[in-house]
């Protein structure tokens, strides 16, 4: 698989909302996109240990995100999707050029970690055990390496 380029600032997803975040708009935290649909189980398995993630991280700078790449139909199954799996950290659908930049192929989930540069530390695809605990590894580098640099 080709490396992954860094995503332009602009780039970003629309929430439930409506409204458009853009990656800029996390600056300073590192950043997990997590790219999923509510019927792909591995991404259903995925989600206790993402949401267990962001409660223990959140305070020291790391905001995941969920990403729905299900398609049209799999959109209007986000909101139950949450409530079921207690979902607190912001799910949108991505802009399709972010979506282009970061998924080479139909696989799913694919998490990325970003540090609080935007530039990508790690890349994941599928989930098992070994993923979680490599995932939350890279996490705590990010925020422990990028720390002593904040003012």
């Amino acid at each position: 698989m080709p490396p992954v380029k860094a995503a332009h600032p602009d780039m970003g997803w629309t929430l439930t909302n409506d409204r458009h975040i853009r990656l800029s708009d996390y600056q300073n935290k590192v950043v997990v996109l997590d790219f999923y649909a509510t019927w792909c189980e591995p991404c259903q398995d995925s989600i206790p240990h993402l949401v267990d993630l962001q409660n223990r991280y959140g305070s020291q700078g790391l905001q995941i995100i969920g990403l729905n790449v299900g398609g049209q139909d799999d959109y209007d199954k986000v909101p139950e999707f949450a409530r079921e799996f207690h979902i607190q950290y912001p799910l949108g659908i991505p802009d399709p050029d972010l979506e282009n930049l970061y998924i080479n192929d139909n696989a799913i989930p694919q998490t990325f970690v970003l540090d609080r540069n935007g530039q990508l530390l790690k890349h994941f695809v599928g989930y098992d055990d070994s993923m979680a605990e490599e995932l939350e590894r890279a996490i705590q580098a990010s925020l422990g390496s990028s720390q002593s640099g904040q003012q």
